[in-house]
């Protein structure tokens, strides 16, 4: 055991199932924008031009449209992998 007071341990434990459920909202709110996008991307006329808009600033470039929905669709699955390795480690640790 830690010398740790136990009343000490369970507010550890708690603050740090605070942020696992703030990062799982956060990736929820990251996946639902992402669908958006894609949605968007796919929708659009072949002939639509497509920008980008540089990180950090307002400067937008244009990009292959093509070429955007696959780096969007591929986010979107890193994404979703993030979430249910988080989902199944949840459920091994309530399996404990």
């Amino acid at each position: 055991m830690s010398g740790r007071a136990p009343w000490r341990e369970e507010e550890g434990e708690e603050e740090e199932e605070i942020v696992k459920l703030r990062h799982k909202e956060e990736l929820s709110r990251r996946i639902k924008e992402q669908k958006v996008v894609v949605d968007e991307l796919s929708n659009l006329k072949k002939n639509r031009k497509v920008y980008k808009q540089q990180p950090n600033s307002n400067i937008f470039f244009l990009a292959d449209r093509t070429e955007t929905l696959s780096q969007c669709k591929n986010t979107l699955d890193e994404l979703k992998k993030a979430h249910q390795e988080m989902e199944s480690s949840e459920k091994t640790k309530t399996k404990k």
